[in-house]
């Protein structure tokens, strides 16, 4: 191991040697002084070279830097007010360039989004674009944190499966061996089946596939979804009561950890939200999406887009309030698994959970009891026979449960208020992208 120094500990370092290692970002090449800023994974400082007698290889090799070349630089830091980079600088003792970077970069800050995709590894060494994941890494822990300490079981279902777990119009096809097999479009089944194993409260961040053919900026083939179930419950509003638990910690550890940053970088606030979020029935909200103005198909009982954001705006104007539950949707638009209302069978005990006008989570209590469940298959055109080993889970005792689903980029992009999901994934993948 070397002695490197992370640019960001500079600053707690005593005036003196320092070993710097980095990609070279800008060169100030003048008469009597070279300056390099050298940008690390933890930020960025300010080298300095002064042309003299004895340094010519310095100042030769300074002059010849390409941006983005990775070079190791021993030096002397020295802290000084004046410099307006983190009020220090490291003047260079030696330099040795590790890589050199061609001379023309192939994308800048203002390319479009596709290019930029194109050399997503060039796009990250912005420091907005970085601090994407170093968000995701600390909302992901917080949420792990909020899960392990509350007594969830951590799982990690196969992506790999015989049948259907949702629609079966989503399904990614593949060989398998001698048969065929599906890409996961949800762990659904599998959660389940951990509630009859008697794992009692469970959660999983992994991928989910989807073989929908949208070009909308809050679909992709492929993402990470962030699931959880949980047994012993009363009714979804235990669920819910979960879930806007989970949102504030995430929220909190993110204002917490990088507030400032994200100012800076993307000019917004992150808000943490006050519970309960609001709730409001799905029927109740379709009244009040009219009332505002906006017409909606009376054969379509959800919401579109745009009475999503005409209800967050009624929330926000009336409750003051990023995120609402919709709650209680009918029946026939929604999956056989999701329990109905005792006393009104044409409505699911299930929500949505819309965030700053979208739609960002499913959540439901399921139906447990087998004859239930194969009767409301049935309703659905399903054939019982195809759900054998879905349905064995609940012919030996099963608990009450309830759980959720959510897609981690979506969340990403609202909290960052990013057009599309293409900014806030690591590797995006829709219908015409494959690499890299």
């Amino acid at each position: 191991m070397t002695d490197r120094a992370l640019i960001s500990s500079l600053s707690t370092l005593e005036d003196g040697p320092v070993l710097v290692q980095g990609w070279v970002d800008t060169v100030r090449d003048q008469k009597k002084v070279q300056f390099v800023v050298l940008r690390d994974e933890s930020g960025a400082v300010q080298l300095v070279n002064p042309r003299a007698e004895g340094r010519e290889s310095i100042s030769d090799t300074i002059s010849a830097l390409a941006q983005g070349s990775f070079i190791s630089v021993r030096g002397q830091k020295k802290a000084d007010e004046r410099v307006k980079l983190g009020g220090l600088e490291v003047k260079v003792d030696e330099i040795v360039v590790e890589t050199a970077a061609l001379p023309e970069t192939p994308i800048a800050e203002d390319t479009s989004i596709d290019k930029r995709l194109d050399w997503r590894f060039l796009d990250l060494r912005i420091p907005r674009n970085a601090l994407i994941f170093r968000i995701q890494t600390t909302f992901a822990h917080a949420f792990r944190t909020y899960w392990v300490e509350n007594g969830y079981v951590e799982l990690f279902t196969p992506k790999l499966m015989a049948s259907a777990s949702e629609s079966k119009a989503e399904l990614f096809k593949v060989d398998y061996f001698e048969t065929s097999a599906y890409l996961a479009q949800s762990p659904q089944f599998f959660k389940q089946m951990a509630m009859s194993s008697g794992l009692g409260k469970i959660f999983e961040i992994g991928p989910v596939f989807r073989a929908d053919p949208s070009f909308t900026s809050r679909h992709a083939t492929e993402f990470t979804g962030i699931d959880a179930e949980v047994s012993w419950i009363e009714s979804h509003e235990d669920v819910m009561q979960m879930q806007e638990q989970l949102m504030v910690a995430g929220l909190h550890a993110v204002k917490d950890a990088h507030g400032e940053e994200i100012k800076a970088l993307f000019d917004v606030d992150i808000v943490v939200p006050s519970l309960p979020f609001p709730r409001i029935p799905l029927l109740e909200a379709r009244e009040i999406v009219e009332a505002r103005g906006h017409k909606l198909e009376r054969n379509d009982l959800d919401l579109d887009p745009e009475g999503e954001r005409q209800i967050a705006a009624h929330v926000q104007e009336t409750f003051g309030h990023e995120f609402v539950f919709l709650t209680d949707y009918p029946a026939s638009i929604r999956p056989f698994y999701h329990m109905r209302h005792e006393g009104d069978e044409s409505l699911t005990k299930s929500y949505d959970l819309i965030w700053n006008g979208v739609e960002i989570s499913t959540g439901a209590q399921r139906e447990h009891r087998v004859d239930v469940l194969e009767e409301q298959a049935k309703q659905k055109g399903m054939e019982v026979d195809e759900l054998g080993f879905y349905l064995d889970f609940f012919r030996y005792g099963a608990p009450p449960h309830g759980g959720f689903g959510m897609g981690f980029a979506r969340i990403l992009m609202l909290m960052l208020h990013q057009t599309t999901l293409r900014e806030v994934t690591y590797l995006f993948r829709g219908p015409n992208r494959l690499q890299p």
